[in-house]
């Protein structure tokens, strides 16, 4: 009988697995993992890889990656399309949704043919002109409405290519002005504010079957916890927003978080995180982790059902004609 998956998503180091990571993802069964550039050269490589991970535990694993498309993109070019950053792409658009459905589809069957069927996107952090250059071409709009608009777009695109939507950055993180890889960002705005634009763009997609926190204070809220860690923010997510889907963190060797990956894993999970995302492939790190977290809660054990439900193959389609499409789309 195969053991319960536990509530982390672990990377892994290379472009196959080595005997001790076969060994470590059979001994600690992850909910999933995912994929960076470090792990990608040619898409029969990928396939392999894809394949190793899930023979290694024993199921259907789901294999995360970060393809957002421009800047954030793990697959390039010659093999992979490349795309412009989700803001230029909005902005030049003649029809800005659907360029992004058909941008998700692609991506999505580009994805499904190498065995990944989930992608972390889309995002709903509304642009501002102080958010930090390391979000900021990479939002889809400079408001709300049509952020909502062309996220929405995004999501159900990869949903017809095959892949699950992972909704970022919960609750919002298009003010902070800190990359919150380096730094931890903190927000002063008034929380009626963030309950009116940025909380509220995130409600609108409430009902996407994954999403991730955002690393960062909301200090009008909770001024001594950034949102992955702050069990008053993980409720206002899950009832003034709505969401509930299957929670996981943004990653957490972030340096926007404090103290060793397992006393944070153990914060973001006391404070009602589903799962925890650690990226970086580090075989000590994940150890510490694979020693702390549990199998998934009940709740959580409901939620990645649901969600796992709706991963399924897509419907074949003819790529030139997807491409042309989107070509139409951005006139």
């Amino acid at each position: 009988m195969t053991p319960a998956p536990r509530a982390v998503i672990f990377g892994c180091e290379g472009l196959r697995l080595s005997a001790a990571e076969r060994a470590f993802f059979a001994a600690s069964q992850p909910w999933g993992a995912i994929l960076f550039a470090r792990n990608i050269d040619t898409p029969a490589q990928v396939s392999a890889l894809t394949a190793e991970l899930r023979d290694a535990v024993g199921r259907d694993l789901p294999i995360l990656i970060d393809q957002e498309g421009g800047r954030v993109a793990r697959m390039r070019g010659p093999q992979w399309r490349d795309w412009l950053p989700a803001l230029e792409q909005c902005a030049r658009a003649s029809d800005p949704a659907a360029a992004m459905a058909l941008r998700g589809e692609i991506i999505a069957r580009e994805l499904r043919a190498v065995g990944i069927d989930v992608n972390c996107a889309p995002l709903a952090d509304i642009a501002t002109p102080e958010t930090h250059a390391i979000l900021q071409n990479r939002c889809y709009g400079h408001t709300r409405t049509e952020v909502v608009t062309n996220a929405r777009a995004m999501a159900e695109g990869l949903m017809a290519g095959g892949v699950l939507p992972v909704l970022k950055h919960i609750p919002g993180h298009g003010r902070a002005t800190l990359d919150s890889h380096l730094d931890l960002p903190v927000i002063d705005t008034p929380a009626d504010v963030l309950a009116a634009q940025d909380f509220a763009a995130f409600r609108a997609l409430a009902d996407l079957p994954l999403g991730m926190t955002a690393h960062l204070v909301f200090s009008r809220i909770d001024p001594d916890a950034p949102a992955t860690q702050s069990p008053r923010m993980i409720k206002l997510i899950r009832e003034e927003i709505g969401f509930d889907g299957l929670l996981m963190t943004d990653d957490i060797s972030m340096q926007a978080l404090r103290g060793p990956v397992a006393q944070r894993a153990q914060a973001a999970l006391a404070a009602r995180c589903d799962l925890v995302l650690h990226c970086n492939g580090d075989m000590q790190e994940m150890q510490a982790l694979a020693d702390i977290c549990p199998p998934l809660s009940n709740a959580a054990k409901a939620r990645s059902e649901r969600a796992l439900e709706l991963r399924s193959a897509p419907a074949p389609a003819d790529m030139a004609a997807l491409d042309a499409a989107y070509r139409d789309a951005m006139g």
